[in-house]
């Protein structure tokens, strides 16, 4: 061992804190540098807002690209409490914005999932050359300054407020990103499949940057998962059958609920996204058991009915998946992923109550429409018996 190894202790140690310990290593907390990190930042702030609506408290998220490279976040919710105006009813702002042990995750099955770390908005904060905060709550305007994750000086009343809602501005750091410029049809897709996932959601993107013409979209959709089969079969480019068949149940056993809709195209390509609360994830126990459940519930059909012969072996899930459009939606009160990219979803009681319902549900559907049951089960059996 050398001398220096030796002579190594606690004054080799350096500690950061803070927004320090976050401009250090940025990858440790939102996975890279690079667009993808840059988008990243912008859900950290977005994810309380959309929680703010799906839990009642407010009506509407904007999101807007401002001209000068920056990004702003705005909801009409009740306002973040302001430590300046002795609010004590949660995390203050300040708190909010400096103080990764203040951030809780949004929890439970009415909470969506923004982003793909969950770190906070103290994380955005820290990664930005600036930030201002602009709370209206008790008639009350609040302004309050940070730069690179610091307050510049303690919140500010500004004058008097019109209505209530917290709006959240901030311009990524260049000196810690690849790039400042966010993709617009990156953040659009994502929150287009927000509000699909959750009915109740009213988002907007806006682009006023100076590089291109002016846009906006509004993502609102009442009928939930059925307008995203509509909408994914449109993108897909090929007919399918009229009705979308969707189910929703609860069951306690798997501490949630789950949502189905799923449609066959005249393909052989399959396209199935699962997500776990409006997370997208890219396997997992629901996904698994949605499969499972639905070749049971089509097979038992097909042999009822005298589409497969008794000779025959059971339809896989493969063959019964030619040109399925699916969405797979759960929403736990612990959902648990397996590994460090919380991409793949663990929890196993999830896999058996959702192969249950499919079964239930889908095998009740194909008795009740007979019509249509014949027209899906003989293309899959016919697919079966050409290839």
């Amino acid at each position: 061992m050398s001398e220096d190894a030796k002579r190594y202790d606690a004054t080799h140690i350096t500690v950061l804190h803070g927004s320090e310990a976050i401009r250090k290593r940025p990858g440790m907390y939102i996975g890279s540098t690079s667009q993808r990190g840059l988008h990243q930042a912008v859900f950290e702030v977005t994810n309380r807002a959309v929680n703010e609506v799906l839990a009642g408290r407010a009506g509407v998220v904007d999101v807007v690209l401002t001209p000068g490279g920056g990004v702003s976040v705005a909801d009409d919710g009740p306002g973040v409490p302001v430590e300046a105006a002795g609010d004590s009813d949660g995390p203050g702002l300040e708190a909010l914005l400096t103080r990764m042990d203040n951030w809780r995750e949004p929890v439970g099955r009415n909470a969506a999932l923004v982003g793909f770390v969950s770190v906070g908005p103290c994380v955005t904060n820290a990664l930005s050359s600036r930030l201002s905060a602009e709370v209206r709550r008790g008639g009350t305007h609040w302004v309050q300054k940070y730069a690179h994750g610091v307050a510049v000086a303690p919140p500010i009343a500004a004058g008097p407020a019109t209505g209530t809602g917290t709006t959240i501005v901030f311009w990524p750091d260049a000196d810690i990103f690849e790039t400042v410029e966010c993709s617009f049809d990156v953040l659009a897709e994502r929150f287009r499949e927000l509000a699909f996932l959750n009915r109740s959601l009213h988002i907007s993107l806006t682009d006023t940057r100076p590089s291109g013409e002016p846009r906006s979209m509004r993502f609102r959709f009442p009928g939930g998962v059925r307008d995203f089969i509509t909408s994914l079969d449109v993108t897909a480019g090929t007919s399918a059958h009229p009705d979308v068949i969707h189910f929703e149940w609860e069951n306690p056993q798997m501490e949630g609920r789950a949502e189905v809709a799923l449609r066959w195209r005249d393909s052989r390509e399959e396209r199935v996204l699962g997500f776990a609360n409006s997370r997208p994830t890219h396997g997992g126990t629901h996904l698994a058991g949605f499969r499972d459940g639905m070749a049971a519930a089509v097979n038992a059909y097909a042999r009822d009915r005298g589409l497969l012969a008794a000779t025959n072996p059971d339809l896989s899930a493969g063959r019964i998946g030619d040109g399925l459009t699916a969405v797979v939606s759960v929403k736990l009160d612990r959902p648990e992923f397996e590994g460090a990219t919380p991409s793949v979803l663990g929890n196993t009681a999830v896999g058996t109550c959702v192969e249950e319902g499919m079964r239930e549900y889908l095998g009740r559907w194909l008795e009740e429409h007979p019509e249509q049951a014949a027209i899906i089960v003989g293309r899959i059996a016919g697919n079966v018996r050409r290839s």
